[in-house]
C-alpha cells in the first residue's frame, strides 16, 4: 500500500497550520507563555540542584520579615519564580488557564499590573501586619524567618480583578464564592499569613477590576480559561479543604440573598406627598371642600 504525495502534502499543510496557531497564540499571550517558561526552568534547575540548593534558594528569594529588613527588596520580585515544593506540573497548567485569559482581557500589561499588584501589595500588608503582631507579642520573633515564596497571592489578585468581567447576573455569586473560600481557608489554618495574605490579594483584585477593561462577550475559550483558572485558585486558595468549600458555598448563599434584596423595589417606601398629607390634618377637609383642587400637582 502506497501514500500518495497528495496524502503526505496534505498532513504537511495541517502539520504547518497548527504550528503557526501555536506561535500566533504565543505571541498573543507574551507574558503568560514567557512567565510559564521561567517558572519551568527554575524548577527544572532547583530540582537538578538538589534539595539543599532549593532551601538555600528559598530562603534567599523569601519575602519574609528578615529579608525585608535587611533592605533585599529584590526578594518582592524573585518570589513571584520560586516554589517551595518540586513539582510545579499539577498547578501550572491551571495558571497558565487564567493569565491567559487575563491577558486576553486586558493586554500584557494589565494582566503584569494585576499580578504585581497582588503579589507585592498583598505581601507589604502582610509584612506590615506581621511587624504589628511581632511588636504586640502576639506571634513569636521566629515568624520573620518564615519562608514565603511562590505565584498564589499575584494569581487570587488576578482572579479577583476578573470580577468586572463577569456577567452582572453571575457577578454576586462570583465574589461570594471566593471571598468565602479564603475567609474560611484562613479560619481553618488560625488565620495563618499566607491564608490572610490571600484574603488581601483577593480584595485588592476585586478593587481593582474596575479600573481594568472587562469583558464585553465571552466566547466558549474565555470560558474554557476561566474554568482552567478557578481550578487553579480553589487549589491555591483552599488546599481542597472541606471547610473551605463549606465557606465558598456559605459566601455564595449570602451573596445570592443580598443581591437579590439589593434589587429588590422598596415596597415600604413613603412618597413624600403622603407625608406631607399625614402631617396636614386639615388637607383632607380642604380637599373635601367645593371648588378646591389641591391635587399632587398642584401642591
Amino acid at each position: 500500500m502506497t501514500v500518495s504525495s497528495k496524502t503526505i502534502r496534505g498532513h504537511a499543510d495541517s502539520w504547518t497550520a497548527a504550528v503557526t496557531r501555536g506561535v500566533s497564540s504565543a505571541a498573543a499571550l507574551p507574558f503568560t507563555m514567557l512567565y510559564a517558561v521561567a517558572l519551568i526552568a527554575v524548577s527544572v534547575t532547583l530540582t537538578a540542584l538538589g534539595p539543599h540548593a532549593r532551601d538555600v534558594v528559598v530562603s534567599r528569594m523569601s519575602t519574609n520579615l528578615h529579608n525585608l529588613a535587611h533592605g533585599r527588596l529584590s526578594t518582592l520580585v524573585g518570589s513571584a519564580f520560586v516554589e517551595d515544593g518540586g513539582d510545579i506540573y499539577a498547578w501550572l497548567p491551571g495558571l497558565v488557564c487564567l493569565l491567559a485569559l487575563g491577558e486576553l482581557i486586558w493586554r500584557s500589561k494589565g494582566l503584569l499590573i494585576a499580578f504585581m499588584v497582588g503579589h507585592i501589595g498583598a505581601t507589604l500588608l502582610v509584612a506590615a501586619g506581621l511587624v504589628a503582631a511581632v511588636e504586640a507579642g502576639w506571634l513569636p520573633i521566629s515568624v520573620a524567618h518564615a519562608s514565603d515564596v511562590g505565584v498564589s497571592y499575584g494569581g487570587v489578585c488576578v482572579l479577583g480583578a476578573l470580577t468586572a468581567s463577569i456577567p452582572s447576573r453571575w457577578r454576586a455569586i462570583w465574589v461570594g464564592w471566593w471571598l468565602g473560600i479564603t475567609v474560611a481557608a484562613a479560619l481553618a489554618a488560625d488565620f495563618d499569613f499566607t491564608a490572610v495574605g490571600h484574603i488581601l490579594a483577593l480584595l485588592l483584585g476585586i478593587g481593582l477590576s474596575f479600573r481594568l477593561p472587562s469583558m464585553a462577550r465571552w466566547t466558549p475559550i474565555h470560558v474554557v480559561l476561566l474554568v482552567g483558572g478557578a481550578v487553579f485558585g480553589y487549589f491555591a486558595v483552599s488546599g481542597s479543604s472541606v471547610l473551605a468549600t463549606v465557606g465558598g458555598l456559605a459566601g455564595t448563599l449570602l451573596a445570592c440573598l443580598a443581591s437579590r434584596v439589593l434589587r429588590s423595589p422598596n415596597a415600604n417606601r413613603v412618597k413624600v406627598t403622603d407625608i406631607a398629607e399625614s402631617r396636614s390634618p386639615a388637607l383632607p377637609l380642604l380637599q373635601s371642600m367645593p371648588g378646591t383642587n389641591l391635587s399632587p400637582a398642584s401642591r
